[in-house]
């Protein structure tokens, strides 16, 4: 019997349990994952705060706020460290990657309905233990915390770099950083904030477009030194494994965002529609990326790269296009601290809380306490590690090595055990699976081994990479002092 069966009042099952989750899945002699989801969005239209109301279009405007990110202007860099194709080799296989886990995640939502976060998934795939729902959450928050430090960071960096004189501290910059993110967060369904994401897309797609438009007709990069401007087809004899790891992990960082996708999922109407927009968003990203990495590090050559590239140009070219990345710069961490909170508020409040579905004291209260107190610990971390690629690298090593690769390996797996349990074969074995799988199955069962082993190669050689990078860092003393008032400025 399902947990629908059991629980038809239910809209999500109890996944905090310590023992294997009940399957709820969808076939064509099973409809029972249909009809759960059409309890959920039944049950969700008579409340005042309606969650499960976002079309595919606004899910996708989410994901473009997501992808379409300061973050592609560490792409100039990568490229210089990397040389200009494999740099390009290494953007199309890491998108088409996070497509194809991507769809994984769209499937796996529509076979198991009543797992609508990350953490969930979590718990699901590592045999419905609690821990494994704990350890989950605790990387998942990591995870968005981190990159919520991140746009402190680089939003007192804005500040700085665009302001005439530097008489303000810099904490002061990131204090307003992390206030104006913190009021833009405060919406309480994904649905509200599709707008600010399409215009905070928009902006910093004009951003990228300026970036590579100064970048070619200015006469020089900016900080030039005489030194002539070069550029790389490969990578400069001599380049370290920790260099090279590194700007692999920063294109990594940019477009692993699968970390997101369960909770957008869980906020849709008809949530197998996530697939196209995750086919637009993903078709524009590459093209988008791939470009704005080639021509700024072609037109900027490797003597004067900096990350992000906006550094790399004159003093008001920086400017211009920098200010056009400043709603993304705001928004995008409101977005991650928006998904934390809404984590930990429907953990708190239950499905028929009415605190949780209406607008109460008590809700709204705990809601602003919620994100506020994320925003505290952000604004903490990013004085505490002052530093932009090197973060990058290391959320990548930490986080999207489970978040990117191993969970939707393991992910695929377990959709092809539940198609045999259908088939009334609940042992079916690893190995029994790949012998009766048709030449195209065999292939895609040695995609998602690799996608389990590239995830753990960034665990271990990645984060050793990163960690080492650091270290040299600042016995080089290329990064400041931790809560200090210097100048940060690009």
């Amino acid at each position: 019997m399902s947990t629908l069966d059991r629980q038809p009042s239910l809209v999500k099952a109890d996944t905090t349990k310590e023992k294997p989750i009940d399957e709820v899945s969808l076939s064509s002699k099973d409809e029972s994952a249909e009809l759960y989801l059409e309890q959920a969005v039944l049950a969700e239209s008579g409340h005042s705060i309606n969650y499960r109301n976002c079309s595919w279009q606004r899910t996708a405007g989410l994901l473009f706020s997501e992808y379409i990110c300061l973050a592609i202007m560490s792409f100039p860099w990568s490229y210089s460290v990397l040389g200009l194709i494999p740099g390009l080799i290494l953007t199309v296989f890491v998108a088409l990657t996070v497509l194809y886990t991507g769809i994984i995640i769209c499937d796996y939502c529509a076979a198991y309905p009543h797992v609508t976060t990350v953490c969930d998934i979590g718990q699901h795939l590592f045999w419905g233990k609690k821990w494994a729902w704990y350890a989950t959450a605790v990387c998942f928050l990591l995870n968005n915390t981190f990159i919520q430090a991140l746009h402190v960071l680089v939003g007192a960096r804005y500040w700085t770099t665009i302001s005439e004189n530097y008489s303000l501290c810099a904490i002061v910059f990131a204090v307003i950083t992390a206030l104006i993110c913190f009021l833009m967060s405060l919406p309480r369904t994904f649905s509200s904030m599709s707008s600010v994401a399409y215009f905070s897309a928009i902006t910093m797609f004009i951003a990228v477009i300026l970036a590579m438009v100064f970048a070619g007709i200015e006469d020089h990069p900016g900080h030039y030194t005489g030194l002539p401007v070069k550029y790389r087809l490969f990578p400069e004899k001599g380049t370290t494994y920790v260099a090279a790891m590194e700007a692999f992990l920063n294109i990594v960082y940019t477009f692993v965002g699968q970390i997101t996708y369960p909770s957008f999922i869980s906020q849709m109407k008809r949530p197998k529609d996530f697939k196209k927009a995750l086919y637009v968003v993903t078709l524009l990203e590459l093209i988008t990326f791939a470009l704005a990495g080639s021509i700024v590090y072609v037109y900027v050559g490797n003597a004067y790269m900096t990350a992000p590239a906006f550094g790399s140009l004159k003093t008001l070219y920086k400017k211009i296009s920098f200010s056009f990345a400043l709603p993304t710069i705001l928004f995008l961490g409101a977005l991650y601290g928006n998904v934390s909170s809404q984590f930990l508020f429907h953990n708190i409040f239950s499905h028929d809380s009415q605190h949780r579905n209406e607008h109460t004291l008590v809700g709204w209260g705990t809601w602003i306490g919620l994100n506020f107190g994320l925003w505290v610990l952000a604004f903490i971390i990013a004085e505490v590690i002052p530093f932009f690629s090197d973060l990058l690298s290391l959320m990548s090593s930490l986080f999207d090595c489970w978040f990117g690769f191993v969970f939707w390996g393991v992910a695929y797996f377990k959709l092809k055990r539940l198609h045999y349990r259908r088939q009334g074969e609940p042992n079916v074995t690893m190995g029994q699976i790949f012998k009766r799988a048709t030449l195209v199955g065999k292939v895609e069962y040695v995609i998602n081994l690799a996608l389990v082993a590239i995830g753990f190669y960034i665990l271990g050689p990645g984060l050793y990479a990163t960690v080492q990078s650091i270290i040299w860092s600042y016995q080089a003393g290329a990064y400041g002092k931790a809560f200090t008032c210097v100048s940060n400025g690009l």
